[in-house]
């Protein structure tokens, strides 16, 4: 493996899902989108999963930042992100 491997694991609104998986699809990064639901009111959410190279992380939080909506409340926050090193990746 030539470079190091990074999972992106994100947890923003459902209403912002649409958007944020165009953006990231467009910009060449594989995302596999999942309902999901959670918080205080158990509001729909997308988590998404995006599998990156080291050097392009930054890229897809940026996508992410600029496709969510601001948030309407102050106490709520927009996305939720994750940045996990990958030990092992394969696809079959």
């Amino acid at each position: 493996m030539n470079s190091e491997q990074r999972l992106i694991i994100t947890i923003l609104r459902n209403a912002d899902g649409e958007e944020v998986l165009k953006a990231l699809l467009d910009a060449g990064f594989r995302v596999t989108r999942i309902a999901s639901t959670g918080g205080f009111m158990r509001r729909g959410n997308a988590t998404m999963l995006v599998g990156a190279e080291k050097e392009r992380v930054e890229t897809a939080v940026q996508l992410i930042r600029e496709h969510s909506a601001p948030a309407i409340d102050p106490g709520l926050k927009r996305a939720t992100i994750f940045v996990l090193k990958v030990d092992q990746f394969e696809q079959i």
